[in-house]
């Protein structure tokens, strides 16, 4: 049995972890913090979790946190790298479900989120949490790095095809046309966010440039092996009238022996032993609903011409976008098996 803290436990991923861990048999939440709720009882704030947990907020203390085994960070960027020092220090686990641990380009970290790092030793030996790509890493890591819920989507669409032995896409052709639900903005009051301006519409946003970008170009450099190659890749992620949810469709051109190999093939050997990742038949269609509430991202290709590659994702962009990846990466992180406490069936209708 481990001890947990979470920082930050107001907000969707928050309390979408403590909902996960409450059902982790090796796992003790001791801890959640608020700055704004401290001394409130969880349940009266999230009625589902009533009779669960007698938890209360609690103010940050960093000497309290030291005695958990491993701090979730589900905070806004900058938070985690103000503490994760100490934390290890004391022999206590990071995982962050934020920013702060995802880029190691410190230029484009600080472009892109508009503040100096404050641990770039820390940084260098923390791990980016893929947990499908990166196992071995995170199961030596005292810092791990969630990573976004959109480069999650495009990394495991793209990295059968990346991994392969021969050239089977132009990496330079990559777009990523990417759809999420309004919870992967975070529970904030804003008037972009609230239900009549969301409501009955369909729009997309960081056209000129989204801080998902960078990430998604250096994580599939490190895929890959290449430098370089992905600078042309266009994202434009789009918001949906909907709560949960993610579907990212990946286009990109295949070289001749892209025509020539099979993919559905490649990808079902790619991922045959991924409890978490479904490549789904041929010609099948995946929605955002059959991933509702679980750890689970399901996989669909199309060639809709010969030198033409469609991959569709869906996930849940709360759970294996978020907090379902982070408990995923703390079960590797202790040892324990892989879908400890992650098991859940999606949610239908």
């Amino acid at each position: 049995m481990i001890s947990v803290g979470i920082v930050g436990g107001t907000g969707y991923t928050g309390v979408e972890l403590l909902r996960l861990l409450l059902q982790h048999p090796e796992v003790k939440v001791s801890i959640l913090t608020s700055r704004t709720e401290a001394g409130k009882r969880i349940d009266q704030m999230f009625p589902n979790l009533r009779g669960y947990t007698d938890l209360e907020f609690s103010d940050l203390d960093i000497e309290q946190l030291k005695t958990c085994d491993v701090v979730f960070f589900a905070t806004p960027h900058g938070v985690a790298m103000k503490h994760a020092q100490a934390l290890t220090e004391a022999g206590t686990k990071v995982i962050d479900l934020a920013a702060d641990f995802r880029l190691q380009d410190l230029a484009q970290f600080e472009k892109w989120y508009g503040m100096s790092h404050e641990c770039p030793e820390i940084l260098k030996s923390s791990v980016y949490g893929l947990s499908e790509l990166n196992r071995d890493k995170i199961a030596q890591a005292e810092v791990v790095g969630n990573p976004g819920c959109y480069p999650t989507t495009v990394q495991l669409g793209l990295a059968p095809v990346l991994k392969s032995k021969t050239s089977l896409i132009d990496p330079t052709t990559i777009v990523v046309d990417a759809k999420s639900g309004v919870s992967g903005a975070g529970r904030k009051a804003s008037l972009g966010m609230i239900y009549s301006e969301n409501a009955d519409s369909f729009k997309a946003y960081g056209v000129a440039g989204h801080r998902h970008h960078p990430e998604i170009v250096e994580a599939l450099e490190q895929i890959s092996g290449q430098k370089g190659v992905f600078d042309q890749l266009i994202f434009v992620p789009h918001l949906v009238p909907m709560i949960r949810g993610m579907l990212s469709t990946i286009y990109v051109d295949l070289t001749v022996e892209g025509q020539e190999a099979d993919l559905q093939q490649l990808y079902e050997t790619f991922y045959a032993n991924e409890v978490f990742v479904d490549v789904m038949p041929a010609n099948s269609l995946p929605e955002t609903r059959s991933v509702r509430g679980a750890n689970q991202l399901r996989i669909a290709l199309y060639r809709p011409q010969p030198k033409k590659l469609v991959i569709v994702v869906v996930q849940d962009n709360l759970v294996k976008g978020a907090a379902g990846q982070a408990v995923q990466n703390m079960n590797i992180m202790f040892g324990f098996k892989e879908q400890l406490g992650l098991t859940g069936i999606a949610l239908l209708p």
